[in-house]
């Protein structure tokens, strides 16, 4: 968005410099991308009267003696059409660069040349095209001679020595009030401490019976207005005025009278405005009068727009139609079918509003991204539909006048109204402002404040809700730069225990030489299915951001083994990446405020590409280090479990891990679908566990045995039964005579029925030969 300094001051009296201005509207306003300085741009141009014109035979071109008043007299050389005698123009003095191409590369210098070898030609008459006031190349500018004199600067008379303001769009996105001139001037003389004056007139325009408007779906269009206009004369544009220079400015191009007029109070006001043949509308739609609907889309239907570009429409675009006919994109633009053109009589006048939401979804969908749907995009509130359409009616009053109205609003608008005190303004913001100052500060920006400090803010702020908002208005206008930098009084704060924990698990997984990584809680359903899980049991995104992003993932692991595959492209032997972040599945159902219950889950998956070994190990190793480092016990039993973090991992070839009974992760190797589906190295493994059960489990103040080994012994046993179940035998035979044994995993040999499971120990008192004895006859 562009914004011109010289049509700020028009509603605001600056009392500073430009660039303090600038510095502040980017402090307390928004931030500003860039400055375009014109103040130079326009210099050596002159208004100049043509004393004689007379025709080069056998050629196109016209022999020009001009008047520049105090400048003197001048011969130039001009090939544009409508030149003539008498008339004033716009001369570009030899010397002065062409305004058009000011900011190229190698700017176009106007020098003195002779013509067709005979000709004296001093400077040039400029074109709108050549002084940047759009593409017309059809002949040159004409000035109103009620407006300026020969000799007068160019620059003087049309005020073109400013500086524009190239305003970043997005930091905007809630403040639809500032999207035109007006409300942004307003917040302009809110941080300069000065009123604001600016008021609509109470509208004379009545609505009538004779126009019909109807909105079919709820939600779509907060209000609609539409004034006809009934042509009884010509609007002839024939001088260059102030409305095609702020155009220009402003990025626009002038068009013609009726559309320059809807472009420049959608500039002033940040209001849309869409002219439709009047005419041509009743005749589409097959209609003796006039019937004006407002609808969603049906799927598949299709419009021509005034691009001659064709689109199918989604049952999510709005469309104006004359009766069942589609007519225009709301929002977005008009059909071709109902342009306004060199015939056109009558108009109809549309000034509304309409669903942010959907014209989000219309405008990524069909790639428009014009200055009407950037300001619909934002929430431009129905405040002042009705007064806009007016404005454009006065306008255009010199060729036409209004026949009727139409004003159809679906719901009422009422203010709304919050209470606020001067303790809590200043105790929030640490500031001692006074009650004049408040008041003061926000009655310039349109706010009312009433007995008891109870604030009505203004219809066109939809930004504000609570008094929070309120307090926040005083800090911005005031100047958060302002207000003293002062540590706040408090004791010391309690630590989070979700966050101490979340530093202990990624220190100690990075000293095991795991890597942690950030993924999008966003996924693609083709990632979902390739980890085995099923899309039905995400919540799915109906306004994606990308095809590739369209759910919310149900488990950390399957977009680790997408990063594994990135991974293990680059020229290392081994690696292990973790992440521990939210997840949410639809079988977990909704908490008390009806949103998706959070789960917060810790993944790893570990990779190498020359061992032939048992992937499974390691990452059982992993987990049990990790454990010990959070003094919790746990047991490993075969995989049983169905939940989603489980349905990657190979039953076989893993395990549940239980602490006190209860499942709180899986762990093991990955089924060969999945490392099929991820293009994976054989050798891989991980585990997936529930953090916010490890974060309940944690006991940071337990005592951790650190005596020696004494003792180092290994153990075989034959039998049946899984290598879970004779640890556990183990374990108990250990508790039972009160000693203490690491146990680790030797082999498992199974060459018939009866397996053959060694493992190691390593005790911290000695073991006598009773107790071997007893663990020797496990089976």
């Amino acid at each position: 968005m562009k914004i011109s300094l010289n049509w700020i001051k028009k509603y605001v009296k600056v009392g500073i410099s430009d660039e303090e201005l600038i510095r502040l509207i980017g402090a307390r306003l928004v931030e500003v991308e860039g400055v375009i300085d014109e103040t130079e741009k326009y210099n050596n141009i002159y208004v100049a009267k043509v004393i004689s014109a007379s025709k080069i035979p056998d050629t196109h071109l016209t022999l020009c003696q001009i008047d520049v008043g105090a400048m003197g007299k001048f011969q130039v050389v001009c090939g544009a059409p409508n030149v003539r005698e008498g008339m004033l123009a716009a001369w570009i003095a030899p010397g002065a660069v062409v305004p058009a191409s000011v900011h190229e590369d190698s700017p176009f210098v106007i020098g003195k040349r002779k013509m067709l070898n005979k000709y004296d030609s001093d400077g040039m008459l400029a074109g709108a095209d050549e002084l940047d006031f759009g593409d017309d190349h059809s002949g040159i500018v004409e000035i109103d001679p009620n407006d300026a004199r020969p000799g007068d600067l160019l620059k003087d008379v049309f005020e073109l020595e400013d500086k524009v303001l190239e305003i970043e769009n997005k930091s905007l996105t809630h403040r639809p009030d500032t999207f035109g001139i007006i409300g942004f001037s307003r917040e302009v003389a809110g941080i300069l401490g000065e009123s604001f004056d600016f008021e609509y007139q109470d509208t004379t325009l009545k609505p009538g019976k004779d126009l019909s408007v109807k909105i079919l779906n709820d939600g779509i269009c907060a209000r609609y207005t539409a004034v006809v206009l009934e042509k009884h004369g010509e609007i002839k544009k024939k001088y260059l005025s102030m409305m095609d220079t702020i155009l220009s400015k402003s990025g626009m191009k002038p068009i013609s009278p009726i559309v320059d007029v809807t472009n420049y109070l959608m500039l002033l006001t940040g209001q849309p405005l869409h002219a439709f043949d009047y005419d041509k509308f009743v005749a589409v739609g097959g209609l003796n009068e006039p019937e004006i609907v407002v609808r969603l889309a049906s799927k598949g239907e299709k419009l021509v727009l005034l691009d001659d570009t064709e689109v199918i429409l989604n049952d999510s675009d709005i469309v104006i139609c004359s009766g069942t006919k589609p007519v225009a994109l709301a929002g977005a633009m008009g059909g071709k079918s109902t342009m306004i053109d060199e015939n056109t009589r009558n108009i109809i006048i549309e000034s509304a509003t309409f669903s942010l939401y959907n014209l989000r979804k219309t405008q990524m969908a069909h790639g428009i991204f014009s200055e009407a749907i950037t300001r619909f995009t934002k929430g431009q509130p129905p405040y002042q539909c009705l007064r806009v359409a007016e404005a454009a009616a006065e306008m255009l009053k010199e060729g036409y006048k209004v026949a009727t109205v139409a004003d159809t609003m679906t719901s009422p608008e009422r203010p709304i109204s919050v209470k606020v005190s001067l303790d809590e303004i200043n105790g929030l913001l640490g500031t001692d402002y006074s009650e004049k100052l408040v008041i003061k500060t926000l009655t310039n920006v349109g706010f009312v404040i009433r007995p008891g400090f109870y604030v009505t803010v203004p219809l066109w702020r939809t930004d504000i809700h609570i008094k929070e908002d309120i307090i926040e208005e005083v800090g911005r206008l005031l100047g958060y730069d302002n207000i003293a930098p002062v540590l706040p009084l408090h004791g010391t704060a309690e630590k989070n225990p979700n966050l101490a924990l979340k530093t202990k698990v990624r220190d100690t997984l990075a000293s095991f030489g795991g890597n942690e990584v950030l993924t999008y809680s966003f996924v693609s359903g083709k990632l979902l299915e390739k980890a085995g899980l099923d899309t039905k049991n995400s919540y799915k995104i109906v306004n994606s951001i990308s095809p590739e992003l369209q759910y919310i993932r149900q488990t950390i692991v399957p977009s680790l083994l997408e990063k594994a595959y990135v991974n293990q492209k680059l020229p290392v032997e081994k690696f292990a990446m973790f992440e521990i972040n939210k997840v949410y599945r639809k079988s977990e159902g909704m908490n008390s405020e009806n949103v998706p219950k959070e789960e917060m889950k810790l993944g790893l998956v570990l990779a190498e590409r020359k061992n032939q070994g048992t992937a499974y190990y390691a990452a059982k190793k992993y987990v049990e280090e990790l454990l010990k480092v959070l003094n919790i016990k746990f047991e490993l039993l075969p995989l049983k479990n169905t939940a989603p973090e489980a349905l990657p991992f190979e039953k076989k070839r893993s395990a549940e891990i239980l602490v006190n009974g209860e499942v709180i992760g899986a762990v093991g190797e990955f089924k060969n679908s999945v490392k099929k589906n991820f293009k994976l190295l054989d050798y891989l493994a991980g585990f997936e566990l529930d953090f916010l059960k490890l974060v309940e489990l944690y006991q940071p103040n337990a005592k951790v045995d650190v005596s020696p080994v004494i003792e180092k012994r290994d153990l075989t046993v034959e039998t049946n039964k899984t290598y879970g179940e004779i640890v556990a035998k183990i374990q108990a035979i250990l508790d039972k005579n009160n000693l203490v044994a690491e146990i680790s995993p030797l082999a498992i040999y199974q060459p018939e029925e009866i397996k053959h499971i060694s493992v190691h120990l390593e005790f911290k008192q000695k073991p006598d030969d009773a107790l071997m004895a007893e663990l020797e006859k496990i089976n």
